[in-house]
């Protein structure tokens, strides 16, 4: 079973802070909430200690290995391409398009170093979208001083498409980050991704994807669907739309069917703080809320909680509902999704102009987004 892939940074001992923090302000946060409800959210934070302490081995040593390793040079090798292969796609306009991604990673051993690739983004299709992986060492995170290309081969016919060099962004706190590129994909079907770092942590490294041709999630050029969340004109208190501890209100004002229908681009976050299996969620929405103070009156800018009673949890996800706007926008419907960040950028007609999965720094979406205001 594919995990997401930022399943594997729980190790992160900024992450466990997060979590016991998460419990301790829960505690100031929930002021007249029930006391049943400041316990679990303080267990929720005691239980991330204990979960990710059992996690704490270094990569080189899990003994579920995120790739396999193949020993033939000729791996990443792409052969001449083959006669009778199918012509690209042409005037393809997904709707609410896509692919799904079952990623298998394999790694290249040779005379350059073997690297493992950890796909970020798991949900890929037919047209062009970012792609953002992270790559490792026995000892640790490729980072940013290695140049890093990237060659997508379609596999049916062993043909390469032109190398595209990746940028690397930092996440919060600075003790991880991803390479990302713009990729097109012209057809769908079996790829393979080779990946090239040059420098200090140089290496090769293979990674297979499925790239389909549908998936539940809007994508780019499309327009999502007109969701009515929550927002606090709806509901009494804020507590009643976000797990966030210290949410930023303005995040919560308007529905997503207004902000299409307005004349401003918009920056939807789905999110849960409190309850992100990798904690980078909260990270996210403040990234977003970030984004706004930046960008206030220029465009919309919604925080969509996974949840639909968050108030209701008390620390224990069996009595978490999904909210309907969640199922409307198709992240429920994606295999092994289980309540990981999607953010959306929509332009000002409303169309997806970008989506991000996992996280995303505020460079990336302030770039997004500027492109819609011009």
């Amino acid at each position: 079973m594919l995990r997401p892939a930022f399943a594997l940074l729980i190790p992160n001992p900024l992450s466990i802070l997060g979590r016991v923090k998460m419990g301790a302000f829960s505690v100031v946060y929930s002021k007249g909430s029930s006391p049943a409800y400041v316990l679990g959210m303080v267990k929720m934070g005691a239980f991330s200690v204990v979960l990710a302490a059992a996690l704490l081995t270094p990569l080189a040593c899990r003994s579920e290995p995120t790739a396999t390793v193949s020993t033939s040079p000729a791996a990443t090798a792409p052969a001449p391409a083959a006669t009778g292969e199918q012509p690209p796609v042409e005037g393809h306009q997904p709707t609410v398009a896509s692919a799904s991604a079952s990623v298998r990673h394999s790694l290249e051993s040779g005379s350059m170093q073997e690297l493992n690739v950890i796909m970020a983004t798991t949900v890929l299709e037919v047209g062009t979208q970012r792609v953002a992986f992270l790559l490792t060492t026995p000892t640790g995170l490729v980072k940013e001083d290695n140049q890093v290309f990237i060659t997508p081969v379609y596999l049916p016919s062993n043909s390469a498409r032109a190398s595209i060099e990746t940028r690397f962004h930092r996440w919060p706190y600075g003790t991880r980050g991803a390479f990302a590129a713009q990729m097109d994909f012209d057809r769908p079907g079996s790829w393979r991704l080779d990946i090239t770092a040059e420098g200090p942590d140089g290496g090769r490294a293979v990674a297979e994807i499925e790239v389909l041709e549908d998936s539940p999630v809007p994508f780019i050029g499309s327009v999502g669907p007109l969701s009515e969340n929550k927002t606090l004109s709806s509901v009494d208190d804020i507590a009643l739309l976000t797990t966030d501890y210290s949410p930023d209100p303005a995040l919560y004002e308007v529905t997503i069917r207004e902000a299409v229908e307005s004349p401003l681009p918009a920056v939807v976050v789905f999110a849960s703080p409190a309850f992100c299996t990798t904690a980078t969620c909260g990270p996210q929405v403040d990234a977003v809320s970030e984004l706004r103070e930046a960008y206030g009156g220029q465009a919309h800018f919604i925080h969509v909680e996974i949840y639909d009673n968050p108030s209701e949890i008390q620390g224990d996800l069996d009595r978490a509902r999904i909210a309907l706007t969640v199922d409307q926008w198709g992240l429920s419907g994606l295999p092994h999704w289980f309540n990981e960040s999607w953010t959306f950028v929509l332009n000002a007609g409303g169309q997806v102009h970008n989506r991000f999965e996992g996280f995303a720094t505020v460079t990336e979406l302030e770039e997004s987004l500027r492109s819609t205001l011009k």
